[in-house]
């Protein structure tokens, strides 16, 4: 068995170090307080054959999942696959805490419930659940974790970005988006527009569209110094095309604490997902599912005696959770944990010694498959798991010290993410290959595997061809309508499409400074809710009115109409200019007292209006420009 302990690489460029840590294992010592000097952990289940979470004989499914010691405090309880009339009953004893009273609450979808205890559970304290299912009893128990606390642990800041690494806007009073520089011109439009995140790292953090000539499209800006955007994808939801992103917290430890989103094309936000069971949604997926179902990540820190592992009596390690959540109602439907089911052993990180819990498995994605199957890649160990609908055990291993299949030459890889299996049957992951470094070079791959044989083959590698490109962390692989891969690099933010052949045939970059998590492609077509923005200024050397105009996210925009006048309510088209980017701006040759903009479409028709302005001086505008007085 190999065993790394992740280091970041002082040879890459500083943001290279930063994510090494961000999205990896850091080694960072860091405390969370006092509270966690204990003389000894809780056991945990490090070796014990994995659990499953059916009910003998039915097809029912519970979690916390029978004789496992991973749940939280404030789990609730919850039964998949049976309606509400089909669950009576139910009784709930703790070790310590004594009887929970409680309440059902049916899923929206009509296939489950949940026990909502009235209280929480007491750390490390057993817990016996007896209830009657469709007529039959059963009684099972589980028992309930130590919870690692993370409300001291800090976040990585954000640095200012040097001005060559981001652009500002008159319309848009200090905001500085990330510049992205095209190398290599895009030969597929169909592709759509580019989708990414910035941060951590230095600059303003948010989620951004691009088209593929670089220009912004859309930057939601986030304020404040405590939270970052990830993750920013599009996806179906209520049967419209939506965008969903994480915001929140980035721990130190290396995920996250937050919520994910959903925007429809009007850039509003119509959902939220936060986690459940006294988790919180954590950074690394948020995927979309039928029916109002979401599936998404929540990091499990908890002390955990490690001897067993070679650590420490006094342990803690990060579990990770998947949690099937009704996004109607935020019940959780169903939930997986990493230690009910994948053995200390199987990890490539080097057990801690320390206070600082040991992210010995790393979950970064998860895909559903028809079949209700859920593929995850986990970054810590080296593989992909295929997870079987309900009953949570693990179908077979891709890669790492435990493979189910024979690897074949090239199919390998090293602090892995972005695991997918495609139409085919054929398995994409982005393979890092660094933190420390074990490849020359990140790449795309795919992989085909036979389950009969057990054997993995190697069907293409996508490499970036100049320079060779090493990512420590991050990053993801999308396979696009027509065949084309798109690559993102992550912890290298570099944005690379490939044809089937390896030829490639779009590049670009955000500064290298900088990262995201995940890079994706898609055609996308909005009319943002808020109004076109607008700052107009009189010309100081001439006898004439500027106006600047911007409509954020907004993708149909052709032209400009310029309305002008002395009086706000009787205002007058005076030109019309053409959209050259985020912003365009135009000038008229007289001197006016109130301006508006009106953004058209191809074929003329009004788009959006934006508000009435004062025309003000033009250093006045610069003030405005520069951040320092109000738009």
């Amino acid at each position: 068995m190999r065993r790394y302990v992740l280091i970041t690489l002082g040879v890459l460029v500083a943001a290279w170090a930063v994510l090494a840590i961000v999205l990896g294992s850091p080694t960072l010592n860091i405390s969370s307080g006092s509270s966690n000097a204990v003389a000894a952990s809780p056991p945990c289940n490090l070796a014990s054959p994995e659990r499953s979470a059916q009910l003998s004989g039915t097809h029912v499914y519970v979690s916390p999942a029978p004789e496992t010691d991973t749940s939280s405090p404030r789990s609730q309880i919850s039964f998949l696959g049976a309606g509400r009339g089909s669950i009576s009953a139910v009784s709930v004893a703790g070790s310590v805490s004594g009887r929970h009273e409680g309440r059902l609450a049916s899923f929206s979808q009509g296939d489950g419930v949940s026990f909502l205890p009235s209280k929480p559970f007491t750390e490390n304290e057993t817990v016996k659940v007896s209830a009657t299912v469709s007529g039959r009893p059963f009684s099972w128990s589980f028992r309930v974790s130590s919870p690692y606390p993370t409300a001291q642990v800090p976040q990585f800041p954000a640095s200012p970005a040097t001005p060559p690494d981001s652009q500002s806007f008159t319309t848009m009073p200090g905001v500085k988006a990330p510049v992205m520089t095209v190398t290599t011109p895009d030969r597929d439009p169909a592709a759509g527009d580019v989708f990414v995140t910035n941060g951590p790292g230095p600059g303003q953090y948010g989620p951004l569209i691009y088209n593929p000539r670089g220009q912004l499209v859309w930057f939601e800006h986030l304020s404040g110094s405590e939270t970052t955007a990830e993750n920013l994808n599009v996806q179906s939801y209520q049967g419209q095309r939506v965008l969903t992103w994480w915001k929140g917290r980035v721990l130190s430890l290396g995920f996250g604490q937050g919520e994910d989103l959903v925007m429809n094309s009007h850039y509003q936000v119509i959902a939220h997902v936060a986690g459940g069971n006294g988790l919180k949604a954590d950074l690394h997926e948020f995927r979309l599912a039928p029916h109002g179902v979401a599936y998404v990540t929540a990091f499990n820190p908890m002390r955990c005696d490690l001897r067993a592992a070679g650590g420490t009596s006094d342990g803690t390690i990060t579990d990770v959770a998947v949690q099937e959540i009704d996004m109607h109602t935020g019940l959780v439907r169903w939930e997986w944990h990493s230690l009910d089911h994948v053995k200390a052993a199987e990890s490539e990180v080097e057990v801690t010694s320390g206070s600082r819990p040991w992210d010995y498995f790393h979950l970064n994605s998860i895909d559903l498959q028809p079949n209700g199957n859920l593929l995850l890649s986990a970054r810590s160990t080296w593989a992909g798991y295929d997870v079987e609908a309900g009953t949570g055990k693990i179908r077979w291993r891709l890669g790492g010290n435990h493979s189910s299949f024979k690897m074949g030459p090239g199919t390998e890889t090293a602090w892995q993410h972005d695991g997918r299996m495609r139409a085919d049957g054929t398995i994409t992951f982005f393979d890092d290959g660094a933190n420390p470094p074990i490849h020359k070079q990140s790449r795309g791959i795919v992989v085909a595997i036979d389950e009969h044989a057990h054997t993995a083959r190697l069907v293409k590698a996508y490499t970036h061809p100049t320079p060779q490109t090493l990512a420590s962390s991050q990053g993801n692989m999308q396979t696009l309508p027509g065949g084309n891969v798109l690559v993102g690099y992550g912890g290298v933010p570099q944005i690379s499409e490939f044809a089937a052949d390896g030829t490639l045939v779009f590049d670009a970059h955000q500064p290298y400074d900088t990262s995201f998590y995940r890079a994706f492609r898609y055609p996308w077509s909005a009319v943002p809710a808020a109004p076109p923005a607008i700052l107009a200024a009189y010309n100081d050397t001439e006898e004439g009115t500027i106006v600047h105009a911007s409509w954020n996210g907004a993708t149909g925009v052709s032209s400009w109409r310029v309305l002008a006048g002395e009086d706000p309510h009787s205002l007058k088209a005076r030109a019309t200019v053409p959209s050259t980017g985020f912003e365009s701006a135009g000038e008229l040759p007289h001197k006016y007292k109130y301006a508006a903009v009106q953004a058209l479409d191809s074929s003329g028709h009004t788009l959006g209006t934006s508000a009435t302005t004062k025309v003000i001086g033009f250093y006045a505008s610069l003030l405005v420009a520069g951040g320092k007085a109000g738009g």
